[in-house]
């Protein structure tokens, strides 16, 4: 399904909620298995949440053959379902994927839970996806991989800790990247009873039994999925706010450094009980943006498309694990944005992306080289649905065609709809 998105202009005054955080509601999915008192609210309804709690309660099969998993897109409920389901006592599973997340790297997981004993073996390519697994009691606690790797492989681990016999005590080795998702994980263990440290390079997570009395916890919004309407606010007129719920101030989400980074467009935000309000407060463009992402690699695309769309170049890095996503996002950012008329290069971890003057005019074809009679620029979404959503705030400024746009479903399903309740002009592209 390809989508039109004709210029735009959005409401001064919206409201939209957001559903819960898909990093906090997968591994919040995850302990419920594990510890049975557990009652959530306001999850996520993204693609990979309905993937995780399908696998989760997928009944055991009959005929004694492994049973098989089908992630499809969704990476996060491959990595911590690998760990969940080497220490199941007795199951044997097969966990697959999309031809993509056949080629999405797991090696470095396998080889940490096979220190601590677990028996899982690759079934086409080595350190690769898929993977036979046979749950059994892991007894070892302690183990050690490399502190730059994806935090879903850290995570994961730290996730079956507490139901290991012995908890788990995790070296990391080097230069720690993406903190804050680690310190969600510990954070929500913590919250139900999970005893852990974290200092230095060292992380240790105590055992826990299980509860009988019922434990309900609310999981907070999705920050991610925020930052598209931190880039409308920020491409829009001054005056123009957007109200999001639910979010709180101390959040476990690494992304929600949004509302510091986009105080650089003149963004501004207020919380007001479980609310975010955030407005456009003034024109803020400085020249070029330089800003460290690896603890929040996930709204790189976002802010690279806000600069270009307000003129402004930026410098971001700490992006190596972008190469390792739906698609390899680098390369994807500077096809896409190169299309429209930036000029941009990139590293295996960072992005640079020139000022431009590209956006003269809301009321003209505003990009250089856009075809007369207001013909639309195509963005190709990679199967990734950050693509997609991050560059729809551009329609605030010219027309896009999104290709597949069906893809935000994977994190977020209303999406769309959302879009068009606060003034977006979409239809479907011929």
């Amino acid at each position: 399904m390809n989508l039109l998105l004709n210029p735009s202009v959005v409401n001064q005054n919206s409201t939209i909620k957001i559903t819960g955080s898909k990093s906090e509601t997968n591994r919040l999915l995850l302990l419920q298995a594990l510890f049975s008192n557990l009652e959530l609210e306001n999850t996520s309804n993204s693609d990979d949440s309905e993937v995780m709690t399908k696998a989760l309660h997928k009944p055991q099969a009959t005929n004694h053959k492994p049973q098989l998993i089908d992630v499809h897109h969704a990476g996060t409920a491959m990595r911590f379902l690998t760990a969940f389901f080497a220490i199941q006592e007795g199951k044997e599973v097969i966990v697959t994927g999309s031809s993509r997340m056949k080629e999405r790297p797991i090696k470095i997981l396998v080889e940490a839970l096979q220190q601590l004993g677990a028996e899982i073996e690759y079934t086409e390519n080595e350190g690769f996806p898929p993977i036979k697994i046979k749950g059994k009691k892991l007894t070892q606690n302690k183990v050690s991989l490399p502190a730059n790797v994806s935090s879903q492989y850290i995570s994961a681990l730290l996730l079956i800790a507490p139901k290991l016999e012995n908890g788990l005590e995790l070296t990391l080795e080097g230069e720690i990247t993406s903190v804050p998702y680690i310190k969600m994980t510990l954070g929500l263990l913590n919250e139900i009873g999970v005893q852990t440290s974290f200092e230095g390079n060292s992380i240790i997570v105590f055992p826990k039994s299980t509860s009988h009395n019922s434990q309900l916890i609310t999981i907070e919004s999705d920050w991610s999925s925020a930052s598209y309407y931190y880039s409308i606010v920020a491409l829009s007129e001054i005056g123009t706010q957007i109200t999001l719920s639910s979010y709180k101030k101390n959040s476990l989400q690494g992304d929600s450094i949004l509302a510091e980074i986009y105080k650089n467009f003149g963004v501004e935000t207020t919380f007001i009980e479980n609310h975010i309000v955030v407005k456009k407060c003034a024109n803020l463009k400085p020249e070029t943006l330089n800003l460290q992402l690896n603890n929040a690699p996930d709204i790189a695309q976002t802010i690279a498309v806000t600069c270009f769309g307000l003129g402004i170049g930026c410098h971001l890095s700490g992006l190596h694990t972008l190469k390792i996503k739906e698609t390899d996002r680098l390369e994807a950012l500077k096809s896409e944005l190169s299309k429209l008329g930036a000029t941009i290069s990139i590293t295996d971890d960072s992005l640079t992306l020139e000022s431009n003057s590209l956006f003269v005019s809301k009321n003209s074809p505003p990009l250089e080289g856009c075809p007369k009679g207001g013909v639309a620029n195509k963005v190709t979404t990679y199967q990734d649905h950050r693509m997609a959503m991050a560059f729809t705030p551009l329609a605030l400024k010219t027309s896009l065609i999104i290709e597949e746009a069906e893809v935000v479903s994977k994190s977020y399903p209303a999406f769309w709809n959302d879009l068009k309740s606060i003034g977006f002009q979409i239809s479907n592209a011929q």
